[in-house]
């Protein structure tokens, strides 16, 4: 039945007013109130539950938490409220020009006597609710800054420990784990939590914080793929701003290379898998020994020529030295030359034995004068070499020390330790076997120990079952029935 046709409630108490009116009969007329609050009842009895579909325009929000707005079309509008009890259960905020599909009652507002829409619940008109609460929140946090790459910290070279915030019973933390230990392997760190559900964002923050409270260099947030609903908790705001408030560089891992959450935007580095996060985090063993060996032989060259060229500076002092002996020596002689002259030219015996005399007393002094010369020339000689060599060994010193340093770095850290403290290495047509699928009985595998190698056959195989405990620590094996399947 149509609310305003000639056999609504409406239409039926407007006939009855016509024929009184017809009739002569106009009895007792209502007051405005009375006449309110007949409409009202009449609209709120008969009209029941609408859905309304319009534009909202003129949002207010009061401190008190209702909602006020009015619902448009291309040819009318009505006001609306939304009271705070129904705004609370809200996915998103209402704001101007949104589409909005409303859930309420109609009716009439005893003070202006104006149509009002009583609204109890609203979804977007085309967008889920979801999905626009998800682009508010997003374009909030991207007002703050937090998504701004210029906020984008570098990840350490080498890091010292990795926190991971995962379930320790996903298969993520076990990509993480074997990636790590294979390229390089380093302390990890684990917080367990919650990656889908209610509790989930709680968890994920509060275990973001309290490894950002440790002493690890690098934190991996994340877990393996999913579907949309099983990754919201990466999209909440307390997730998000966890990881930007982190003190140390962050990788966001969540879910496969085509999802990608509110965290990966706030993180300093965003990886496809979890396993790519293990990547990023560390460098590969055998590529860093190679760049130390490359920066060894860097450093013996850059050595050489600085000892070349101190022997040059050296040689030249020494040059310089002598030129200048020999420039003295000569103006001496000259001199000398010049009172033998003078001594010659003299007939006088008086003058004669003046020169004589005079002659004697610079030989003499240049006989003495000569010694003492080069004798000094000598010791600055003998001071420059001396200095020149102390500057040598502590410069070789030096470069020994870090050398040693660095070998035993590596030696600390090199695969064969590992095999002299009882382990060993399986392959099968020179790749690694880590796990028993991926070898059948009867194949030739070969074994490499400490000292020499076996070669082996396959009899039997027993698979992984997944396990419950924590992760094993770096260079302890894991046990074969706690290993999950990759989800890589």
């Amino acid at each position: 039945m149509s609310l305003w046709g000639d056999d609504s409630p409406l239409g039926a108490f407007a006939r009855r007013q016509g024929e009184k009116e017809r009739a002569g009969a106009r009895g007792n007329p209502m007051t405005v109130t009375q006449a309110v609050h007949t409409a009202r009842h009449i609209l709120e009895k008969h009209a029941g539950i609408l859905w309304v579909e319009g534009e909202a325009t003129s949002v207010q929000r009061a401190s008190s938490g209702h909602y006020y707005f009015a619902l448009k079309d291309p040819r009318s509008q009505i006001r609306a409220v939304m009271w705070r009890s129904d705004a609370r259960r809200l996915r998103f905020r209402l704001e101007d020009g949104q589409k909005l599909r409303c859930r309420g009652q109609m009716t009439i507002y005893d003070r202006d006597g104006k149509f009002q829409f009583y609204v109890q619940f609203a979804e977007p008109a085309g967008l889920g609710a979801d999905a626009l609460a998800l682009e508010q929140l997003k374009r909030k946090l991207a007002g703050e800054g937090l998504f701004d790459p210029a906020r984008k910290r570098r990840l350490p070279m080498l890091p010292r420990r990795i926190g991971v915030v995962t379930s320790t019973s996903g298969a993520a933390v076990r990509d993480i784990i074997r990636t790590v230990h294979r390229r390089f392997p380093v302390p990890i760190l684990i917080a367990d939590a919650t990656v889908q559900g209610a509790s989930a964002p709680r968890q994920i923050a509060r275990a973001i914080r309290d490894l950002g409270r440790t002493d690890v260099d690098i934190v991996i947030v994340g877990r393996g793929g999913g579907s949309a609903s099983d990754l919201a908790a990466f999209n909440e705001e307390i997730v998000v701003r966890a990881i930007a408030e982190c003190p140390v560089p962050t990788i966001s891992a969540v879910g496969h290379e085509i999802d990608i959450s509110l965290a990966d935007m706030a993180a300093d580095c965003r990886a496809a898998t979890p396993t790519m996060a293990g990547e990023m985090a560390v460098p590969v063993l055998a590529e860093l020994s190679e760049l130390l060996h490359k920066e060894e032989q860097r450093l013996h060259r850059e050595l050489g020529i600085t000892i070349r060229d101190a022997r040059q500076e050296f040689d030249q002092l020494i040059e310089r030295a002598c030129r200048h002996m020999a420039a003295r020596l000569g103006e001496r002689r000259r001199a000398l030359d010049h009172l033998r002259a003078q001594i010659e030219t003299r007939h006088p015996r008086a003058q004669l034995l003046s020169g004589r005399s005079q002659l004697h007393e610079l030989r003499s002094r240049l006989d003495a004068l000569i010694p003492r010369r080069f004798d000094a020339a000598q010791r600055e000689f003998s001071s420059l070499a001396a200095r020149l060599e102390s500057l040598m060994q502590r410069r070789l010193d030096a470069v020994g020390r870090d050398f040693s340093s660095l070998a035993a770095r590596l030696d600390s850290l090199s695969p064969l330790r590992v095999l002299q403290r009882g382990y060993a290495i399986a392959t099968r047509d020179s790749r690694v076997i880590s796990a028993a699928d991926q070898v059948a009985a009867g194949d030739a595998v070969h074994i490499r120990l400490a000292r020499g190698a076996l070669d082996c056959r396959v009899e039997a195989t027993r698979p992984d079952a997944p396990r419950t405990g924590p992760a094993a620590p770096p260079g302890q094996p894991d046990n074969p029935a706690d290993r999950p399947e990759d989800t890589d």
